[in-house]
């Protein structure tokens, strides 16, 4: 049995970064093929991708003409396998290869599996972008920092759950969000929110409109900049007067004020003496100061 040391793998970004880049445009690649095809829902949630036992899923997405179908990322046998209630199954080696070349494969998968889907082949949340049947630069591929990115996922994903069964108000599904390569569980006061208007490179108003039309306490994992390895954030939208000067716990938390939210290293978390529990307080600690400070109806929201 793993210990609770082994089971957060480290992840500095310096050593995976450009396979960190090529997987989120993989991953923007299926997860536009799900937003294609799926019904919308509120806040955009038909979008995201879930962690399963051995990689990432859209779940099962109907099809305007075809059967239903889902696409997993198999981090354990290193290939992405599209498969239909027909039957029908197609696999595509998770391996070094140009985003170019991951986009028209998956695309002519699709069309063999008769459920082709036409996506807006452009990334999104992302500066400076190539579509995706022009780029080539994008190729690196290291089957074990995924790997561990994944486990990574999967421990976040059960705190977050925990964390996520604490609140009787409405509150989104532990989700990742391929638009910015986050794992992600928000929380609601039931109250509307004032119109988002912070640009967001290669993404409409309209999406983020939808993304923030209601008051949010928001927490996440991102797999962060150079040199770390990557953060837990927190941050509330709108967000209140005095949240960033809350305290909040544990030991090591910060403000950011670009993002407006507070960052937790991720490498604070796996190496403290018990994971679990500094995370919940850094998640537990930020959400109060949101609510407290919005004064939200928490007698209503929160389960005793």
């Amino acid at each position: 049995m793993r210990t609770p040391a082994t089971r957060w793998p480290a992840l500095p970004l310096a050593a995976w970064q450009d396979t960190r880049d090529t997987l989120q445009l993989y991953t923007q690649v299926v997860g536009k093929v799900r937003m294609a095809n799926a019904p919308m829902i509120n806040h955009w949630w038909n979008v995201t991708l879930y962690p399963t036992a051995r990689g990432l899923t859209t779940s099962l997405m109907p099809h305007p003409t075809g059967p239903a179908f889902q696409i997993d990322f198999d981090f354990l046998a290193d290939r992405l396998e599209i498969v239909t209630v027909a039957g029908e199954e197609r696999t595509l080696p998770l391996q070094p290869r140009a985003v170019a070349d991951f986009y028209a494969a998956v695309m002519d998968l699709l069309d063999e599996l008769h459920v082709g889907t036409r996506i807006w082949p452009m990334p999104v949340e992302i500066p400076d972008v190539v579509p995706f049947p022009d780029d080539h630069a994008h190729a690196a591929y290291d089957a074990d920092a995924v790997r561990r990115f994944w486990l990574a996922l999967v421990e976040t994903t059960r705190v977050f759950t925990v964390f996520r069964g604490r609140f009787l108000g409405k509150a989104s599904p532990v989700h990742f969000f391929w638009g910015g390569l986050d794992l992600a569980t928000t929380r609601f006061s039931g109250r509307t929110a004032p119109r988002y208007s912070r640009d967001v490179p290669n993404c409409g108003p309209h999406v983020m409109e939808e993304a923030y039309s209601h008051e949010v306490s928001s927490c996440g994992y991102w797999p962060g900049p150079p040199g770390e390895e990557g953060v837990f954030y927190s941050y509330a939208y709108p967000e209140p007067a005095g949240f960033r000067t809350a305290s909040v716990l544990p030991d090591g938390v910060r403000w950011d004020d670009d993002l407006a939210e507070f960052m937790l290293p991720y490498e604070r978390v796996r190496t403290a003496e018990d994971p679990d529990a500094a995370l919940l307080a850094f998640l537990q600690s930020t959400y109060e100061a949101a609510a407290t400070a919005a004064r939200w109806d928490r007698a209503a929201l929160e389960r005793n």
